[in-house]
């Protein structure tokens, strides 16, 4: 007879022998491979071996692709290539061999039958199996068919139901073509739905987790799609293979700056569904039945922990809102003259029969030390200070984001149109055909480069983009900007610009615009000439090109509105006598604009289309500023206007695309601050795993009853999973009102910030509804995943555990 308990002997001179002799024949190898510089190849097969069906075969073509490359090298000795390699393999196989011959199982004991020897096998045990294929085939074809209907559904709803290159017709495009962050909601949220049901299927099955199918089916089936992602970043055979099938993808995952963190995020999110899964599964129908009522778990999870007591969830608001000290010095207050006014009632009660003072006593005591209370009060005061916090700065983010994005989308346009090479000499024909795409609701043609200004002041280096007045305001906030006293329209009238000296008291120190005095136009005064000394032309007569400045700019080159100022280039320089001459051109200032942003205040400078077009001698514009009406989906857009254009030689880039970085910057600081807040529903989680496991421990005896009674494992899961639940629930609906009450405080009553410094005049909040409700549903994830390890513990315990200390 073999005993019931495996026994392992180990002989540790084997075991340590053979992990030597591995370990010098996996250095063997390394050299090899370092000598014959075929790390790159290795390590693509080797890296499969780990994570994929027949490591023995991609060992054996890593071997066979670096004999191949050591044979190539001439300078490369025999001894220094060949042999190293075969006495690593060598070393290594023997090495694992001497390990496996180091653990061997101890012979069986010569015992003999025992008393029970022929009766009935307990139920649970006689029909367990230790694998099941089919929950593998559930488990990790549900991984792998969750990640392709992500990639498949997003590309199809991105393109327009296109799969191939083209991306959609050359007409401008199926109508239900979506923005891609929209695509990849839809696609992921369908992915999840596949992983979810996979996951209850496979256990549903099995009747059990079965953990090691779904670690096996995880790491082989799940793994390869995430991996192959992220080394298509990085190898440029794999990006020219897949890169343009997969476009649509590798974009929105750009969209937080790093791809292979967002290829990641969303693996380990359909990991979390697939477990969801296996535990609903389980619980559904872990007894050989599909059960899905809940009436009578919930009756006692609410009856038992209590969380939806009015006290505690008061009291855990309170402290929410006003901070932890006031509340528990109220709470302090409250419970000490209640607890004096209940004992000056038992004692008169105990003047008049002892026995039921003794009983109010008793029971006043258990009620001011239960520590289950205590844990589940701390537990959802955790949960709702974590959704708290997640909510009052991803909101606050957001509303930095939503101020940057106004103030970069005011000054530049939503999309810009260009050719890859040359200027747009035919700019207003492509306008006419830009005006028939549907959701282009504005378009200006710009010249830009860059110029260095000089007044009287100082000197800088700007960029100057020639406008025209007349659309420029259909695509940008430039009119929007201007500051008193100036205006668009002095570009194209630049007679209407007076100078400062006829303006009456500008002060050079002041970048703002000077009114005209009171009493009217003053006569116009005549300049002299420096050289002559006689009168020249009235000032009234030097009408020249108008120019608008930023107020960081003009502050910087102490000018206002009427001053001169000097444009450099260096591009189109003349030879004259002693070398190249640049380019330069004086300007008057016709008005001063104010956008918030200090670099584009700094740097900006506008001047008349016209004007750009005779100084930088360029026939037609460099571009046409677009402005689409969905502002989300600006790329679509683009592409349909470049379609409509012909193709190449055109192209277009959107606002997203431009500012990149810049918006890829502050996502990846939001997801960040988002990752680290959560830590504090994590620490919340352990508080409820305690809960729970001390409702388990006091509540043997009752989970014992139950069980006898008939109630399944699967119902017993439900109780303690539904307690688990109910504090996430209330955690998270409590942090939701008192993080939405913090953000309108700080929205109408205002966290004061120096505009100087910040360009804001108050820390901005924006509520965006599905980020708020994304962190009541991370809450209530965390909570339900901290409560299956002790809803499993108390489905284990067996009845004749429970009662027979009874």
């Amino acid at each position: 007879m073999q005993s019931a308990e495996r026994q392992t002997v180990y002989r540790w001179g084997f075991v340590w022998g053979g992990a030597f002799i591995a370990f010098v024949g996996a250095v063997l190898l390394a050299v090899a491979v370092s000598r014959a510089d075929a790390w790159v190849e290795v390590s693509s097969f080797l890296g499969l071996s780990f994570i994929g069906w027949g490591s023995l075969l991609q060992s054996l073509n890593a071997a066979s692709l670096l004999s191949a490359q050591a044979a190539v090298k001439e300078a490369l000795p025999p001894l220094m290539g060949t042999q190293f390699l075969v006495a690593g393999m060598l070393a290594w196989l023997g090495g694992w061999g001497l390990l496996a011959a180091g653990i061997r199982r101890a012979p069986a004991a010569a015992e003999g039958p025992s008393s029970a020897a022929g009766a009935t096998l307990y139920p649970r045990l006689a029909g367990y199996r230790d694998f099941y294929w089919s929950t593998l085939g559930a488990y990790g074809g549900g991984v792998l068919l969750a990640e392709l209907v992500l990639i498949l559904l997003q590309t199809w709803l991105s393109s327009g139901g296109q799969l191939a290159e083209t991306g959609g017709d050359a007409a401008g495009g199926p109508g239900f073509q979506l923005a891609p962050p929209w695509a990849f909601a839809i696609a992921l949220l369908v992915a999840c739905g596949v992983a979810f049901v996979s996951g209850a299927i496979g256990s549903a099955r099995a009747r059990r987790l079965s953990m090691p199918e779904a670690t096996i089916g995880v790491f082989y089936l799940g793994l390869p799609v995430p991996i192959l992602l992220t080394l298509m970043e990085r190898v440029p055979a794999l990006q020219l293979s897949l890169g343009y099938r997969l476009r649509e993808v590798t974009y929105v995952a750009g969209l937080i700056g790093r791809p292979e963190l967002s290829y990641w995020l969303v693996f380990v999110l359909l990991v979390l569904m697939l477990v969801l899964g296996i535990n609903s599964g389980f619980i559904a129908a872990g007894s050989g039945r599909v059960d899905l009522r809940l009436g009578f778990e919930l009756f006692v999870a609410r009856r038992h922990v209590a969380v939806f007591r009015p006290s505690l969830l008061l009291g855990t608001l309170a402290v929410l809102m006003f901070g932890i000290i006031p509340p528990l010095l109220v709470y302090g207050i409250v419970r000490a003259v209640e607890a004096a006014v209940e004992r000056t009632r038992i004692r008169a009660l105990g003047l008049a029969d002892p026995l039921q003072a003794a009983a109010a006593l008793n029971r006043l005591k258990l009620r001011e030390q239960s520590p289950t209370m205590m844990m589940t009060a701390l537990s959802v005061g955790g949960v709702g200070v974590g959704v708290m916090a997640l909510i009052i700065v991803l909101s606050v983010m957001s509303g930095f984001e939503l101020d940057l994005q106004k103030k970069i989308l005011g000054t530049h346009s939503h999309a810009v149109v260009s050719k890859y090479a040359g200027d747009l000499t035919e700019y207003p024909k492509l306008m006419e055909q830009v005006a028939q795409v549907p959701g282009v609701i504005g378009q200006s043609p710009f010249i830009t480069n860059q110029v260095m200004i000089v007044s009287d002041g100082n000197v800088d280096g700007v960029v100057i983009k020639g406008i025209d007045p007349a659309t420029v305001g259909s695509v940008t906030d430039l009119p929007q900007y201007m500051l008193p006293g100036g205006s668009l329209e002095n570009l194209t009238s630049p007679e209407k610009i007076l100078p400062r000296r006829l303006q009456g008291g500008g002060s050079p120190d002041s970048p703002l615009l000077d009114d005209r005095p009171a009493g009217g136009t003053p006569e116009p005064e005549e300049e002299e000439d420096p050289i002559i000394g006689r009168p020249k032309k009235s000032a009234q007569e030097a009408v020249l090109p108008g120019i608008i400045l930023g107020r960081e700019l003009a502050a910087s080159l102490r000018a206002v509105v009427g001053d001169r100022v000097n444009i450099v280039s260096p591009l189109g320089t003349e030879m004259g006598p002693t070398g190249p001459i640049p380019k330069n051109r004086v300007f008057r200032v016709a008005g001063i604009f104010y956008s918030g942003m200090y670099e584009y205040d700094a740097k900006f400078v506008y001047i008349l289309l016209e004007e750009a077009q005779r100084f930088f001698e360029v026939k037609g514009a460099n571009g046409i500023d677009l402005k689409v009406a969905d502002i989300d989906n600006a790329r679509r857009l683009a592409a349909d206007v470049v379609r409509k254009l012909g193709g190449y030689p055109y192209r277009a880039r959107d606002w997203s695309e431009t500012n990149r970085n810049l918006f890829s910057a502050l996502r990846l600081e939001k997801l960040v601050m988002g990752i680290i807040l959560s830590i504090i529903i994590i620490v919340a989680a352990g508080l409820i795993v305690a809960t729970v496991i001390m409702l388990v421990l006091e509540k043997r005896k009752e989970i014992s009853v139950l069980k006898a009674l008939g109630v399944s494992d699967g119902g017993i899961v439900k109780i303690f999973l539904s307690e688990g639940l109910q504090i996430g629930v209330a955690g998270g609906l409590l942090g939701l009102l008192s993080g939405l009450a913090w953000c309108l405080f700080i929205e109408k009553v205002g966290i004061k910030l120096d505009p100087e410094v910040y360009y804001i005049p108050a820390l901005p909040v924006r509520i965006e509804p599905v980020q708020t409700l994304l962190s009541v549903v991370i809450a209530v994830l965390v909570t339900y995943l901290a409560s299956i390890y002790p809803a499993l513990k108390a489905s284990s315990v067996e009845p004749v555990e429970g009662l027979k200390a009874e």
